[in-house]
């Protein structure tokens, strides 16, 4: 039998664990599987891969856009919107924004694309919310 390695969690190193479960706990509606101090682990209860947050004492969030010489993103997650029944497509997008800035995130400028938005976490990761 061979062995077989499966893709479970990405961790994504952070200023506040707590404070990035609450808001992709809120944006997903996941809830924590296990807590930690200074970390949480996630889990869809789909099956699909997880989230799990590192808190780090020297944490340097990425800048968005990027800036030659700061500290680039190493990652970035895209979350797809799927619209409501009967509901227009840049109305759910905007939902999703007021959802992600509710709780925690932020948007920044400049915004390139009609069909996604890019946010920033608690921690300053981006993220793509999308409809294509």
């Amino acid at each position: 039998m061979a062995t077989k390695v499966i893709f479970r969690t990405v961790n994504l190193d952070c200023s506040d664990a707590h404070a990035m479960a609450r808001f992709y706990g809120g944006l997903l509606g996941w809830e924590p599987t296990d807590v930690e101090p200074d970390w949480v682990l996630m889990r869809d209860p789909g099956g699909a891969t997880g989230l799990s947050f590192q808190q780090t004492p020297d944490f340097v969030p990425p800048v968005w856009p990027e800036e030659l010489g700061r500290q680039q993103k190493m990652i970035h997650l895209d979350l797809k919107v799927e619209p409501g029944e009967g509901q227009d497509e840049q109305a759910a997008l905007a939902d999703a924004v007021a959802l992600a800035l509710s709780l925690g995130g932020t948007l920044p400028e400049p915004q390139g694309r009609d069909d996604l938005r890019v946010v920033l976490d608690p921690s300053g990761h981006p993220l793509c919310l999308f409809l294509v």
